[in-house]
């Protein structure tokens, strides 16, 4: 039986480690690290997800201010909105909700947020930072997903790592971390052939389809350490993952719940990399992680 990779429990205390550096921080400078979030539209699965990191916001102490437009506003009235909180110097990360309602661009709306105040590490630059090895704004699932590995004492040096998925939000900038820690490391997708094959030569296998089920216990190496990013919510109203937990938890040595695995780690790595901006404007230099 898997042991289970509690994101929620390590993220709580990530989060707690966060909240006190803040209340450290706001006596020295007199303030504290603020983050924007600009969300298009009421989509019910964004405004949850707003929610959740509002939320988070709050418990932890950082200022934080929403800025709602309509489903009607137009790709322009965004890229005002976004113009407006780069130039406030008190706002320190910027974070756009997707997806955008059709007929904005989201690519043109991710290169107009200033790439350091963009704490999702979407923007060009940091995509560029992040596959040349500089100093950048990590995205937030992928640095979740090696704070979890980190935090359960998995190690990722000369293990080999199988990701499944190939998007740049997950698929891509995750087998690039895994290969800056020295795994060896295999991207393969929903359409690669005799997909098994690839996944059960995997000692880390992270699967970010987002294709309910995708991952059977047949496609598992026996004691492998496995990730499951897909949320999908089914028609029963649950979220539901790629890996077929029930049955794969049989076979894995390590494996994530669906919720309460990636999920809450995206959230703590949003927050942590807020407070690095702050650190970065009150000093003038990359925080790199907080501690």
């Amino acid at each position: 039986m898997a042991k289970i990779l509690d994101g929620k429990a390590i993220s709580a205390s990530i989060k707690e480690g966060i909240r006190v550096r803040v209340q450290e921080l706001e006596a020295i400078y007199g303030q504290r690290p603020a983050l924007a979030v600009v969300i298009v539209g009421s989509d019910p699965a964004s405004c949850s997800y707003v929610h959740s990191k509002v939320a988070a916001a709050e418990y932890l102490g950082i200022h934080n201010l929403q800025v709602e437009l309509p489903e009607t506003a137009s790709e322009q009235e965004v890229l005002d909105a976004i113009r407006s909180l780069n130039e406030n110097r008190n706002v320190d990360g910027i974070l756009v909700q997707l997806p955008l309602p059709r007929g904005i661009d989201e690519e043109k709306v991710i290169e107009a947020v200033s790439y350091e105040k963009d704490v999702d590490g979407f923007h060009p630059m940091n995509v560029a930072h992040l596959w040349m090895g500089g100093k950048n704004m990590k995205p937030c699932t992928p640095k979740g997903i090696m704070r979890l590995l980190d935090e359960s004492g998995i190690e990722i040096s000369g293990r080999r790592a199988v990701v499944v998925g190939r998007s740049n939000i997950v698929g891509k900038p995750v087998a690039k971390l895994l290969l800056d820690r020295n795994a060896t490391v295999t991207i393969a997708h929903s359409r690669s052939a005799d997909l098994g094959a690839v996944t059960r030569e995997a000692d880390i296998l992270v699967s970010a389809v987002g294709r309910p089920g995708m991952i059977t216990a047949d496609m598992i190496k026996p004691g492998a350490v496995v990730i499951d990013v897909g949320t999908t919510r089914g028609e029963d109203g649950k979220l539901h993952g790629d890996v077929d937990f029930e049955a794969a938890r049989e076979v894995a040595g390590w494996i994530t719940p669906v919720p309460g695995g990636v999920g809450p780690m995206t959230i703590a790595m949003l927050m942590e990399n807020t407070l690095e901006c702050f650190i970065e404007r009150m000093t003038g230099e990359k925080a790199g992680i907080v501690k």
